[in-house]
């Protein structure tokens, strides 16, 4: 399962991930058409997708759409969780409203807590699973101007470090990733001409090169990497 997968990084992991031979279930939650895309583009590849509605935000919303596939599913469980799904409302602190303060929080890092819980009970019966945290570079040096999103995303860096001592024993890895500027929907603000000056590799990430790394970190070669904040950000902040 991968959160917020309908576009940008969320949708590369998933593509990615079909073409390792996973069936993936994409969740989203307003964009039917691109959702939809998404789907019909890994089955046009030879993949398997389905589609999960649901707000992330919402503990009840997760619960009842956990608990109904669980239903329809009762001899599977969702083993590897790509907790994708995100907002930003960048602002200066001093001019930052509650609304944009909360929104990012509640969207970009509590769904960690409300989802990761329900699937981590299937994890630990079947003693194996894979978490993979969509963190930010913003969650490890900071940004100026994203005070909420850097809260949100060092937050989840320190949930995946102490979540990975809870659950090693039972063979579930638990590991971020912290993308630098990434040419997505997100990013697409920013002027990456300037901001490629100071990015050593001299260019914005795609996608695909995210996806490339959330790939090996699901997969049994990363087995014993687990707790780990790994950045791809082209030499920007080591």
């Amino acid at each position: 399962m991968i959160t917020g997968a309908s576009r940008g990084i969320g949708r590369a992991i998933a593509e990615r991930f079909a073409a390792d031979g996973m069936h993936v279930i994409i969740n989203y939650l307003r964009n039917d058409e691109a959702a939809n895309e998404a789907v019909h583009a890994i089955a046009a590849a030879g993949g398997s997708a389905s589609l999960m509605r649901f707000d992330i935000s919402s503990s009840l919303a997760v619960e009842e759409a956990l608990a109904s596939w669980e239903e329809a599913h009762p001899d599977e469980y969702i083993d590897v969780l790509v907790n994708n799904g995100g907002i930003r409302k960048d602002n200066l602190m001093i001019f930052m409203q509650d609304e944009e303060w909360q929104s990012v929080i509640d969207t970009s890092l509590t769904p960690l807590f409300y989802i990761t819980r329900r699937l981590l009970k299937g994890m630990v019966s079947h003693r194996h699973g894979r978490i993979i945290n969509m963190a930010s570079l913003s969650g490890v040096k900071g940004l100026p101007g994203q005070t909420n999103y850097s809260a949100a995303k060092g937050a989840m860096i320190a949930a995946t470090k102490a979540l990975a001592q809870e659950v090693g024993q039972r063979h579930i890895t638990v590991n971020a990733i912290c993308p630098g500027f990434i040419a997505t929907d997100m990013t697409k603000d920013l002027n990456e001409k300037e901001l490629s000056k100071n990015i050593p590799c001299g260019r914005f990430g795609k996608p695909e090169e995210v996806a490339a790394l959330a790939s090996f970190l699901a997969g049994e070669d990363s087995s014993y990497i687990t707790g780990q904040a790994i950045q791809i950000n082209g030499g920007l902040y080591t």
